[in-house]
């Protein structure tokens, strides 16, 4: 029997009338001559209510004790869940990521995934049973509890598929699957009936919700295929998955928007080898994503360095900047309110005219390009958060992402 893999996030596990209609779905699938492994998230906005609440008690929790109190989300779910299908007739049995030797390195907060110990899943699989783990979360090889960052939940789907060698990953969520824009900004934004691993990742890290950019890079390495479908119906969704001659016929696939950005600029830095690799090794050591880094020289041989980092990074960062700038001198700046709008496709590996058709649809509704980063499959422009949304729809209307797909 095929083992497939079933994930539910809050919004499709929120309320006992949801729980009952995912054991509904997860029952029919094992009928289906299938092995049932299942992951799921905290019910809800669990998460962002425990996260306001410690936030309540210490505006700067320590990380560790954070995860101890994000990780009782998801254990609420497998319980109920089980009992879901327990009352329907079927027997199933929960797990925390503990529970089955989820291993994580020992970054709390953005911890990553090491080994699965996937021994006790298969005899409960073998037993006949429904197996249901607690995503987002794992333990370090001394017994601290982790989570594995916003969307960790994707992370513990994918690497259950990998160890278990899964025919599928079926993600279900509150929407149809990947569209070429968030449709809550582009209402006429399509749905994507299947994209390669290297594009949903570029997608992933610019700002779509969909999946974890983790989760995706995990399925990309040990080929696992992944079905984004929405809970509420029984169409077929988008497909994630390796990356095929047609796909490379596409020039752009889809787009996203990232906001809550801050750019950061050191100014007044000694201009000299070891200066930057020493600021973003402190900044490395924090576990901070940086982008669009840009270094200037000026004639006092003095240097000015900017990157963008995600507004909730903050708190982590300014401490860092702090300690290079006592050790090197100059001073810091901190740019909120901006927000990053991208364009991501396969083809455009080959294509030209990519970036004139998209600056030239920003300079159409006047909105000002303040930073450019780009991948061999990527452009992203940074412009300010009150023009996001008209960015976003602007250069979705320019490459007719709205109609068909834009060929070589």
């Amino acid at each position: 029997m095929s083992i497939i893999i079933q994930k539910f996030g809050g919004t499709s596990v929120a309320t006992p009338e949801k729980i009952h209609a995912a054991a509904r779905r997860i029952i029919a699938t094992k009928l289906q001559s299938h092995q049932m492994v299942v992951v799921v998230s905290a019910m809800g906005h669990t998460t962002d209510e425990l996260l306001d609440m410690a936030n309540r008690i210490a505006p700067n929790p320590p990380k560790r004790e954070l995860d101890q109190l994000l990780a009782t989300g998801e254990q609420v779910t497998i319980a109920l869940l089980a009992m879901a299908i327990h009352s329907q007739g079927h027997e199933a049995i929960s797990f925390t990521g503990p529970q089955i030797g989820l291993i994580t390195d020992a970054v709390h907060s953005k911890a990553r995934i090491r080994e699965i110990d996937k021994q006790r899943i298969l005899t409960e699989l073998t037993a006949g049973k429904i197996v249901i783990v607690a995503g987002f979360q794992g333990m370090t090889v001394d017994g601290h509890i982790t989570t594995l960052g916003r969307g960790g939940s994707n992370a513990s789907m994918v690497a259950l598929g990998a160890v278990l060698g899964a025919e599928a990953c079926e993600n279900f969520t509150d929407v149809d699957g990947v569209f070429t824009a968030d449709p809550r900004i582009v209402p006429e934004a399509r749905k994507i009936e299947q994209i390669s691993y290297d594009e949903m990742m570029e997608l992933s890290s610019v700002g779509a919700g969909v999946l974890q950019t983790r989760a995706v890079e995990f399925a990309k390495k040990y080929n696992v295929r992944i079905h984004v479908r929405n809970s509420a119906g029984n169409a077929p969704g988008t497909w994630i998955i390796a990356e095929t001659k047609s796909m490379e016929d596409i020039v752009v696939s889809g787009c996203a928007l990232k906001k809550e950005l801050t750019r950061v600029t050191l100014k007044g830095i000694p201009d000299r080898p070891g200066v930057v690799a020493r600021l973003f090794t402190v900044v490395g050591e924090r576990h901070i994503v940086v982008d669009d880094i840009i270094q200037n020289v000026l004639d006092d041989k003095t240097a000015n360095i900017s990157f963008t980092v995600e507004h909730g990074d903050l708190a982590d960062l300014k401490p860092a900047v702090d300690q290079v700038l006592a050790e090197l001198g100059g001073h810091a700046t901190y740019e909120k309110d901006l927000a990053k709008v991208s364009v991501i496709g396969v083809g455009m590996k080959q294509a030209t005219g990519v970036a004139s058709t998209m600056f030239t649809a920003l300079a159409d509704k006047n909105i000002n390009i303040q930073n450019i980063s780009t991948s061999e499959i990527r452009i992203s422009c940074t412009v300010a958060n009150t023009d996001a949304a008209e960015a976003l729809r602007a250069v979705h209307r320019a490459f007719n992402l709205d109609r068909s797909a834009v060929t070589v």
